[in-house]
């Protein structure tokens, strides 16, 4: 099993949510409002005045089997919008109770 870490910028919320269904990836925690910014090009998502955007975030554990195609995945949505901001984070899992 491994964990991954999904922030995103909220407007990826519908296409995500379709690539977790599409993959028979049922359970998730989902944050709807998270702060941050890219290590390296991105825009800061703060929900402030100067940078009012702001991101969400999900969180599951799945089968490392399904890991490669959800990271397909995001990286076709960050493909198709650069400038909006969408990562994976992988993670091992120890266990589950």
């Amino acid at each position: 099993m491994k964990a991954v870490f999904i922030s995103f910028y909220k407007a990826f919320y519908i296409e995500l949510i379709e690539v977790l269904d599409k993959l028979e990836i049922r359970g998730f925690t989902f944050w709807e409002e998270v702060q941050g910014r890219g290590t390296e090009t991105g825009e800061p998502h703060y929900g402030t005045h100067a940078w009012p955007t702001l991101n969400s975030a999900i969180f599951t554990v799945i089968p490392e089997e399904k890991v490669a195609p959800l990271l397909d995945e995001i990286h076709r949505l960050d493909a198709n919008a650069p400038q909006q901001g969408i990562r994976a984070f992988v993670m091992p899992v120890e266990q589950v109770s």
